[in-house]
């Protein structure tokens, strides 16, 4: 039944089970219906396969993974700082919302936000108080651990169930599906959220119910990673100064010792200098390493090589010839530290 232009939650449910779910959504989004019946019937819907969602911070990384959501048939709220970030996806059928409490509202919201700061000056204990009950927040941000228990406390402060997913791939395999999700959080919330990540990811590593450990994890690969990236400049370095075509020594490197993606994917690109555009970013490199020297050093372990690490990238970071490119560019500095041919 229609009332004073409203429609009743009685009417929308009777919509869905009879199957008319295309009505369905453009009842769920009319401006009129109660914020707390539209929360009950996008949980709802949950079940059925489709929901209302929110996904906040659309950059190289979010706004891939928002389409995958909205291709899946999801409605996606879209919301960005800059808003004009959210205009392809808004094209392709998603709602652009001006203000991050729109797509909290939605009871169920994924954010990829670049830092701790950038999270904090968003989602505010304003933000979070707005949440109607039983909303779930994903976080596929890489944060610190001090950041990601912090957060933690401030959402349960409010009754917003908080997960820590972040991600690992390049944002060239997001739109495939192909990115691993390190997850932790609260197992009942994990379970009601895992056919979305089944959408964003081929695998979902739960390590854990307290949020941090999944930050801790990815700190963990990222350092792995910086690693891979300053062996790989020293093994090239060294076969070119000796007269070796580096492509040459990346096929019979990653075909015999180091098979994985790491060496696979950025081997290539170190050889040819395929730094831009960047996948990522030189000074999200440099925070990564940042995040692991606090891990650790919140935990008493000693890193021995991230000085050189860190020495590598400030360097890199201060040629702007090199700072607006792909974190890989860092293997430069070492090129360059090569004695010239004789």
């Amino acid at each position: 039944m229609r009332r004073n232009g409203r429609f009743t939650l009685t009417q929308i449910q009777r919509s869905h089970n009879g199957h008319c779910l295309s009505r369905c959504r453009t009842v769920v989004k009319h401006r009129h219906v109660r914020d707390h019946d539209r929360m009950h019937f996008s949980a709802s819907l949950r079940g059925a396969g489709m929901s209302d969602v929110g996904f906040v911070g659309l950059g190289a990384m979010g706004t891939p993974m928002a389409r995958r959501l909205l291709d899946a048939g999801h409605t996606v709220h879209a919301w960005n700082r800059t808003a004009s970030a959210a205009d392809e996806l808004v094209d392709s059928g998603a709602i652009r919302v001006n203000d991050v409490r729109d797509a909290v509202a939605t009871g169920l919201v994924f954010s990829m936000l670049a830092s701790d700061e950038a999270f904090s000056k968003v989602f505010t204990d304003d933000v979070l108080r707005s949440a109607p009950p039983g909303t779930i927040h994903v976080n596929h941000a890489t944060l610190s651990v001090t950041a990601a228990e912090r957060f933690a406390a401030s959402h349960e402060k409010f009754g917003v169930a908080y997960i820590a997913a972040p991600v690992l791939g390049r944002s060239t395999v997001v739109s495939e599906g192909k990115l691993n999700i390190v997850a932790a959080g609260p197992r009942d919330a994990l379970a009601q959220v895992q056919s979305f990540l089944d959408i964003l990811g081929k695998r979902t590593w739960i390590v854990g119910e307290s949020p941090q450990a999944a930050n801790v994890v990815k700190i963990a690969v990222n350092y792995n990673l910086l690693h891979a990236l300053q062996a790989l400049a020293e093994s090239l370095t060294l076969v070119e100064c000796a007269g070796v075509d580096a492509q040459s020594f990346v096929d019979i490197l990653t075909d015999s010792a180091f098979t994985g993606t790491a060496y696979s994917g950025y081997g290539p690109i170190i050889a040819h200098k395929r730094y831009s555009p960047p996948g990522f970013a030189l000074p999200l490199g440099l925070k990564d390493l940042t995040l692991a020297e606090s891990a650790a050093a919140a935990e008493g372990v000693v890193l021995p090589v991230a000085p050189v690490l860190r020495q590598m990238f400030e360097k890199a970071l201060a040629d702007p010839e090199l700072a607006d490119l792909d974190w890989s560019a860092v293997a430069e500095i070492t090129r360059r530290m090569a004695a010239p041919p004789r």
